[in-house]
């Protein structure tokens, strides 16, 4: 007899080990540029080897590692250029998923960033600013899902990671996420209101701000490493090696 309601699937062993060490490159407990090592990961996460090196070949393809042969694995680094290329694409999803969901129903994309927004008011209260960048994340995702495009979720979701990698690690910048905070909510008001052409530029605008702000942030860490780098490799999130 078929069951009602199907049952979930077991995650495997390398789905758990890549959940886990995307968590910590996305959260920033791994530094970018950082080396992995799969005997260490495997320890760490009670497994064996190979789902920690299928996790990496999962991982490679979300952007999140790279894999040099006869050298190892290693967070994912960007130049300034590629975040600049990586600007382009976000402003061409991003900017016209918003056009096609307030066409679609601006109201009820409305009533979900309102949402998310309360929440953020609330954390940035608290100065929890890592559930701010969480929900940073939840906003233009929302914009996102509501274009009800599946390509568009689809080319949004191979940058998604690396996007929430580089928010992640501004988020001990209260000016930021103070900025980053109005921001959202007047991008929520021009939705609300139903004006389509200030709700994109203003979108544009913040996509094209928190770029100036990744990029300095990547030349910062640019300017660490050259002055110390075989230290900086070594440091986690937390400044601890």
């Amino acid at each position: 007899m078929t069951p009602i309601y199907p049952l979930k699937r077991p995650r495997t062993l390398t789905e758990q080990a890549a959940d886990a060490i995307r968590t910590r490159i996305v959260t920033g407990e791994f530094q970018l540029g950082e080396a992995l090592s799969e005997i260490t990961l495997a320890a760490e996460l009670g497994v064996s080897k190979t789902p920690v090196r299928e996790a990496f070949l999962q991982l490679k393809n979300e952007g999140l590692v790279d894999i040099q042969p006869q050298r190892g694995t290693f967070v994912f680094q960007m130049t300034q250029e590629q975040i600049r290329q990586l600007t382009v694409l976000r402003e061409l999803l991003e900017v016209q998923a918003l056009r096609i969901a307030m066409e679609i129903d601006h109201t009820a994309l409305s009533e979900v960033l309102d949402e998310v927004v309360a929440a953020m008011v609330a954390v940035v209260e608290k100065t929890d600013f890592r559930a701010y960048r969480e929900l940073d994340h939840d906003f233009h995702q929302r914009i996102i899902a509501a274009s009800a495009n599946e390509f568009i979720e689809t080319a949004y979701s191979g940058i998604a990671f690396r996007v929430q990698a580089l928010r992640n690690r501004l988020s001990v910048q209260p000016s930021q996420n103070d900025r980053s905070l109005q921001e959202h909510i007047e991008l929520a008001r021009l939705v609300a209101a139903g004006d389509v052409e200030n709700a994109a530029a203003a979108l544009l605008d913040h996509i094209r701000v928190t770029t100036r702000e990744y990029v300095s942030f990547v030349k910062g860490l640019h300017d660490m490493t050259a002055s110390r780098p075989t230290q900086f490799t070594r440091l986690r999130g937390d400044g601890t090696e």
